[in-house]
């Protein structure tokens, strides 16, 4: 298993397991994704279709941007803590939820323990690589690590996605810093950039 790759086959195979004992939802762009339920059940959501941020609800902070599909909270109520994320559609998104309880029970029933856990396997590479390209390092690395990222999505998210608020709003980094140094990398011809979307990266210098 190829640790940067989306486990697709474990995830086809969690979906059809979990969506006949689920409830659809469709969401516009903008919105948040929810339940429709007001108790204190936690859920499981599958995204099958869109692209959703992921924001820490005690600060806002966004912590990424997840293109369908995915699966969130499929440990959700194996710990006594509340959701600590808010799912923000950057697009109209399609998918389903369910209790954690019925999604445990399905896993087990269906002996799926170990597509669960090659999903959340890369969940966590994914968390470790943010770690390595933000945590401790200097403004330009976290603005140079995000711009990256931002290289790897495909044309149509870019083209939705202001740099500057992106990095922003990902790193805490004041306006000015990231403003200085985005205009810097344009003028020596490392980004391309087009109202403030980025277009393409040419080749990022190792130290600013």
């Amino acid at each position: 298993m190829n640790p940067d790759e989306k486990p697709l086959a474990e995830f086809i195979r969690l979906e059809q397991c979990l969506k006949a004992e689920s409830s659809p939802f469709k969401i516009s762009q903008q919105h948040a994704i929810t339940c429709d339920c007001y108790d204190n059940e936690h859920y499981t959501f599958v995204l099958q279709t869109g692209v959703v941020a992921i924001h820490r609800q005690h600060d806002d902070l966004l912590m990424s941007i997840i293109p369908g599909p995915f699966i969130f909270g499929l440990t959700a109520g194996m710990m006594e803590s509340h959701q600590e994320y808010t799912l923000i559609a950057q697009s109209p998104c399609t998918g389903f939820y369910l209790p954690s309880t019925t999604t445990r029970n399905l896993i087990q029933k269906n002996h799926l323990w170990r597509d669960a856990f090659c999903w959340l396997s890369w969940i966590n590479r994914i968390m470790e690589k943010r770690d390595m390209q933000l945590v401790g390092n200097n403004s330009y690395n976290q603005i140079r690590a995000m711009l990256m990222e931002m290289a790897e999505w495909d044309e149509t998210l870019r083209s939705k996605i202001g740099v500057m608020n992106h990095i922003q709003r990902s790193t805490r980094i004041s306006r000015s810093v990231v403003a200085e140094v985005l205009a810097a990398l344009r003028q020596g011809n490392y980004i391309n950039m087009n109202r403030g979307k980025l277009v393409s990266i040419n080749r990022l210098p190792a130290e600013y």
